[in-house]
């Protein structure tokens, strides 16, 4: 098989960084993800990952965070077996795959045209299962959607690039267009957004983070509809799993516990997930 070669730019291109990050971790022989999809897409592409500088912490870290996410979407299909999922801004992510969901959900996932083309190259189709090549800010492709199901929607690495306006605005849409559902995704606030500029893997690509969310309840303010469910703080030490945590290196770790004395940066990263 030809290797596929990227032409992605900017916040496109750090779809990479996650799908590396969840690729390598997955190669390590004590592995949470077990992302064996993942590892087999990066095989297939023609791109130097090199140049991401994405280290053995930063691959755990990707790891965790979609565990989390995972976890909650499970627990959701398991309770809505008959249920709608929206993966928006989907990248090169497996999800679907690690998921594995039964036959009675409907899964949508949602990107710019060119990494829905690419998707086709690297995954294999499945029953119940439908690509949508688009901006998630675009109104026209909800009319695609359901709106008789339950839904989970997914945003893992995509609300944070988007301009601050049209995130509420997007949600507002989803809310509006389905019954009932959750929502989860991943935050920064805006002491976080300066420090994941400056990380290499993502000035690398060039993308710029645009939305910050400093508190979890503001977006309730906003968008009332939502009820936040569960918080996870990325160096809250009540939060993370310190089995995951005690893969890291000590510099890692030295920084975790340090960063959670800390308020301002303990609450740089979240998991967020909201009911509506």
């Amino acid at each position: 098989m030809t290797a596929e070669t990227i032409t992605l730019t900017e916040e496109k291109e750090t779809l990479l960084i996650t799908l590396y990050g969840k690729a390598g971790e997955s190669h390590l022989p004590d592995s949470l993800l077990k992302d064996r999809y993942a590892a087999e897409a990066v095989s297939k592409i023609n791109y130097d990952f090199d140049r991401l500088k994405l280290d053995r912490d930063l691959m755990i870290g990707v790891a965790m965070r979609a565990h989390i996410l995972d976890d909650w979407a499970r627990a959701f299909l398991a309770d809505h077996p008959d249920a709608t999922v929206l993966h928006l801004g989907c990248g090169l992510d497996s999800r679907v795959f690690r998921l594995d969901p039964g036959p009675g959900i409907r899964w949508f996932d949602v990107d710019y045209p060119e990494v829905v083309a690419l998707r086709r190259e690297l995954y294999p189709a499945r029953d119940n299962y439908a690509l949508i090549g688009t901006s998630v800010t675009d109104p026209a492709w909800l009319e695609q959607i359901p709106k008789d199901k339950p839904a989970m929607i997914i945003a893992e690495g995509l609300l944070p690039y988007l301009v601050p306006e049209e995130v509420p605005k997007l949600l507002r849409r989803l809310i509006k267009h389905l019954p009932e559902g959750e929502l989860t995704f991943d935050a920064y606030s805006s002491l976080g957004l300066k420090f994941l500029r400056n990380l290499p893997s993502v000035r690398a690509t060039g993308a710029r983070l645009l939305w910050p969310l400093d508190d979890p309840r503001a977006l309730e303010r906003e968008v009332p509809q939502l009820e936040l469910l569960n918080e996870f703080r990325a160096y809250d030490p009540q939060g993370y799993d310190p089995e995951q945590v005690a893969r890291m290196s000590w510099s890692a770790r030295l920084a975790i516990y340090a960063f959670s004395l800390i308020p301002p940066l303990a609450n740089m990263g979240r998991l967020l997930h909201y009911r509506f």
